[in-house]
């Protein structure tokens, strides 16, 4: 049986947020879309793109893309839910540091996402 927005064939879209790549900006957490496999920056992050994606695309369950972590979200029902395990790599790789990416987080990170 398939759980509906999750297709755990899907790999992920890459090792960092696709958004704030192509506009070389940084992300603090990454989110993987279940249905797509679009990493996007989360909502503490200053893009908040994998909300953004969610609400464009219609793809409303997202599980964490950080190491250890293997949570699902909904953004429909607004809570945590179960789902399957999802293609390969489960996480960003562990060398990329949080935040990230390498080389373009600005010192003073935490004071523009409000810390």
């Amino acid at each position: 049986m398939t759980t509906p927005n999750i297709d755990p064939t899907i790999p992920p879209s890459g090792p960092g947020c696709v958004d704030c790549e192509s506009t070389d900006s940084w992300w603090l957490h990454l989110r993987r879309c279940a249905a797509c496999g679009h990493v996007g920056c989360c909502d503490d992050s200053l893009n908040r793109h994998a909300t953004a994606h969610a609400a464009a695309s219609g793809h409303p369950v997202i599980q964490s893309f950080e190491p250890g972590e293997d949570w699902f979200w909904n953004y429909t029902l607004n809570e945590f839910v179960t789902g399957p395990r999802l293609a390969d790599p489960q996480s960003h790789p562990a060398s990329q540091p949080v935040p990230g990416p390498a080389g373009r987080v600005p010192v003073d990170w935490e004071y523009r996402l409000g810390g």
